[in-house]
């Protein structure tokens, strides 16, 4: 469930990236090295800066990410709570600068890469804890899985997958909304919210570790 809520904060923050911030990925990087190559071609409406900066972001998080790791127990929600509030603080940060600047060049790519270091986070985390079909940011698999194993897999795995799809899918549409109708920030707090939940959640049952081996995550 809470790496559900993760996928869906995907979903609002690329959102953001693609329709405010240049046209740029900042959880896809497959997407956004594409978008770098259109942007070099020097193609309208898609920002090099942001892109630059995004593919930047991205890979200093999961170095960051990788370097939290190494120094963990290996307890699941702590690695969870840990790597979601540093990801919030991160949103939080990008939340505030576009609800009090102006969307100038220079505010974009930085904006751009806090959300990307944020998603790079999350992906490292979600590649840790490994949960099929759930990596949090990229769906090309799971959607591969859904099709070309659709006979030989159970009802749980094809659930999951479909939820995966749904809430990124979900999060992409309502984070779009509020971009297109809104002030910017409404969206990132839509995105804060999401992830202040899951760290929340984690917190609390890190309480009780005993939890995290009789539900899900």
């Amino acid at each position: 469930m809470l790496l559900l809520l993760l996928t869906s904060a995907t979903g609002v923050i690329d959102a953001v990236s693609i329709l405010a911030l240049g046209r740029v990925f900042v959880a896809n990087m497959t997407g956004n090295v594409v978008f770098l190559g259109i942007a070099l071609a020097h193609a309208p409406g898609f920002s090099l800066t942001a892109s630059v900066a995004a593919l930047a972001g991205f890979l200093l998080g999961a170095f960051g990410g990788g370097v939290v790791l190494r120094h963990r127990d290996g307890h699941r929600g702590r690695l969870l709570r840990d790597m979601g509030a540093g990801e919030l603080a991160l949103v939080v940060a990008a939340f505030l600068l576009t609800a009090v600047a102006s969307m100038t060049g220079v505010v974009v790519a930085v904006v751009a890469g806090l959300l990307a270091v944020a998603m790079g986070l999350q992906n490292t985390a979600a590649r840790r804890l490994a949960v099929p079909d759930l990596t949090t940011t990229v769906l090309t698999m799971t959607l591969t899985g859904i099709a070309a194993d659709s006979r030989g897999s159970g009802s749980a795995t094809i659930t999951r997958r479909i939820l995966a799809m749904s809430t990124m899918f979900a999060g992409a549409l309502v984070g779009a909304l509020l971009v297109l109708r809104a002030p910017l920030a409404w969206a990132l707090a839509l995105a804060v919210l999401l992830i202040g939940v899951v760290v929340l959640v984690a917190f609390l049952r890190c309480r009780h570790p005993e939890t995290w081996h009789t539900h899900g995550l």
